[in-house]
């Protein structure tokens, strides 16, 4: 169990957050879909369906004005913060533009791979607070080592790590530590802090950690040469070439069984379509499911996380009146990763040959991608 923290003396001014590192523990769990409204998007593999699952920790104290600090064993989740430094994060620095965009977003965010003492290393953030670590209303922020399978048989990384987060009315970085060494291994692959700032505290335009809807976040791992470059994540709306159709012919001849169409490019990733005629998951035989794959990156993109908000239609081929729904969701870097909805339209109202969904046999679908973010390595 993580025990509680301790308030500290006076210091240079700011609250207490951040948090002691709970590690990853990723399950798969059942299919599940994104859907209309409220119902949030659903993650997974190629297939019907999607999943994603946790991590874990718990909180320290907050100092007052000055510092505060947290300790514990196990996986806790809160650290030390209130010191501010002028100095940017030596290792990597995370820079989110138009940050409103996925304000409220359970899934996280990861960043392109960094180096830092001769390892390699990745990003997580939680903008909504990773619920499975205690970041309940808080910002989460890991660290999650990479591309570990050519270190020896048993390896273990120990690191001193930090976490920022910028303030741009102070022009100064939060610092988060807890001051304990990071024991990374086969086991334990990812370390940082469930309740890394609080969102209200984060989110209060007065406080300054969110300027112009701009969100900056860095970390520092062992010492190392000051960062020369920041991740800078952007949000595109409306970007070139983002509409695709796929046109289905002898659709009453489809069996039971997923159907692709080709890949298709929208700034620095390639997407495609996909559907079972039968049905998925709840619309099973009842209604026509349409789902958004994210496939590989273009050659030299920033190979990240890539946020997709689509409008998936199903045309009406007399009218205007089309099917369709709206699907927003963070995509994994790994390819065949789908979103979408088990049921665009109804069987019965696809049926009705009056409606002009089928003619001829054939059936056309439509994503229009309306926002897409693309990830650069800029000079700082």
């Amino acid at each position: 169990m993580n025990r509680g923290g301790c308030g500290g003396g006076p210091g240079r001014g700011g609250r207490g957050f951040g948090g002691r590192g709970g590690g990853p523990g990723f399950g798969p769990g059942g299919p599940g879909f994104g859907g209309r409204g409220p119902r949030g998007p659903g993650f997974g593999p190629r297939g019907p369906g999607p999943w994603s699952g946790p991590r874990g920790p718990r909180p320290g104290g907050g100092g007052g004005p000055g510092s505060g600090c947290g300790s514990g064993t196990g996986g806790g989740n809160q650290g030390q913060g209130g010191m501010w430094r002028d100095e940017r994060p030596s290792n990597k620095i995370l820079t989110i533009t138009s940050f409103s965009v996925i304000k409220g977003r359970g899934e996280p965010y990861e960043s392109s791979v960094f180096e830092a003492g001769g390892y390699k290393w990745r990003l997580v953030l939680y903008v909504n607070g990773n619920q499975n670590d205690g970041g309940n209303n808080h910002i989460s922020l890991y660290v999650r080592i990479e591309e570990t399978e050519s270190l020896p048989k048993g390896w273990e990384v120990n690191v001193e790590l930090k976490l920022f987060v910028y303030n741009g009315k102070q022009r100064k970085y939060l610092i988060v530590k807890d001051g304990i060494v990071k024991r990374y291994n086969d086991a334990k692959k990812e370390w940082g802090y469930g309740k890394l700032i609080p969102l209200t505290t984060f989110l209060d335009t007065n406080e300054g950690y969110l300027e112009q809807d701009i969100a900056s976040f860095g970390a520092e791992i062992f010492s190392g040469t000051a960062v020369q470059v920041q991740e800078k994540v952007t949000f595109i709306s409306n970007p070139p070439n983002n509409v695709f159709t796929w046109k289905i012919l002898h659709f009453s001849n489809l069996e039971d069984k997923f159907y692709y169409s080709d890949d298709f490019l929208v700034e620095d990733r390639y997407w495609r379509l996909g559907f079972n005629p039968k049905g998925t998951g709840d619309g099973r035989s009842q209604a026509i499911p349409i789902f958004l794959y994210a496939q590989g990156h273009k050659p030299n993109a920033v190979a990240t996380n890539t946020w997709g908000a689509v409008n998936l239609r199903l045309k009406n081929q007399r009218s205007s009146n089309h099917a369709q729904i709206y699907s927003a969701a963070w995509y994994p870097t790994r390819s065949d990763y789908g979103v979408g909805v088990n049921t665009i339209i109804s069987l019965a109202e696809f049926n009705d040959a009056s409606k002009g969904y089928s003619v001829n046999d054939s059936i056309i679908f439509e994503a229009e991608m309306v926002k897409v973010s693309v990830t650069n390595i800029v000079p700082i």
